[in-house]
């Protein structure tokens, strides 16, 4: 039986791999354990043979899965959500990860190759496996008795960036539009923190905005730039307000 669930940008899926347990103490294995490094390697495996970069290793999401597998373990059932336990996205924040998408696998089974492979011909976890817009992984695989419970959390991660990194990062893309562009200024952060309007001296237009992928530049606010109308910018970043446990970069961009 194989179940898949969607929500926002989370994608979970859940896979039975044996019908019956046997009951007993459960003892957590290492989060870097062999049985891990397994899951990896495989995990790897299948997606270079598909073209597919690498998934590299992420503690946080390692230590989120580890708690929620020896949950997973102790109650003798599988679950993405245990009555009074934190969903899975927040489970992986609070452990540290960042992140734009989150994925889940899950499963139950008495070997780890085994575990793998039901994976992989089950199509909402081998969906999970093989995406190519996942790039991070952390995996635990606990026993309990002469069963394993595993769990694979992956991720879109983001990179920590300061706001001045986050600042040139956009001074960055800006190069190509003629402008003259500055950063750092304490007028255009407090822009970035306002809901409307500025502060400082009144720039011809105000352009803010918060995505996940700090790499490329809205349309909104490209097509803004393309018109020619401006000949200079200040670019100010700021914490995203959002309550949402997905990482999210704010900016402000002042055009004058």
């Amino acid at each position: 039986m194989a179940t898949a669930l969607r929500c926002l940008t989370i994608v979970v899926a859940i896979v039975v791999l044996a019908l019956f347990l046997t009951p007993s103490l459960y003892a957590a294995v290492p989060q870097t354990s062999s049985a891990d490094q397994t899951l990896l390697n495989a995990a790897n495996r299948d997606r270079a043979a598909e073209g597919l970069p690498a998934l590299r290793w992420d503690p946080a999401l390692a230590t989120a899965a580890h708690q929620h597998a020896l949950r997973m373990a102790q109650m003798n059932q599988l679950s993405h959500q245990f009555p009074g336990e934190p969903p899975m996205q927040d489970r992986a924040h609070q452990a540290g990860a960042r992140f734009s998408t989150m994925a889940e696998n899950v499963a139950q089974g008495p070997t780890v190759i085994g575990i793998h492979s039901q994976w992989m011909n089950s199509p909402p976890h081998r969906a999970n496996l093989l995406d190519p817009d996942l790039n991070a992984i952390g995996i635990s695989v606990v026993q309990s008795g002469n069963m394993l419970f595993a769990v694979e959390d992956f991720s879109t991660s983001v990179p920590s960036l300061s706001l001045d990194e986050q600042e040139q990062q956009v001074a960055s893309q800006l190069s190509g539009h003629d402008l003259h562009v500055t950063t750092g200024s304490a007028d255009a952060r407090k822009t970035c923190e306002l809901d409307r309007g500025w502060a400082g001296p009144k720039p011809n237009t105000v352009l803010r905005y918060e995505m996940s992928d700090i790499n490329h530049l809205p349309d909104e606010v490209t097509q803004k730039l393309n018109s020619g109308k401006y000949h200079s910018a200040t670019i100010g970043a700021c914490h995203s307000a959002s309550s949402s446990e997905f990482t999210r970069f704010r900016v402000a961009i002042l055009l004058y």
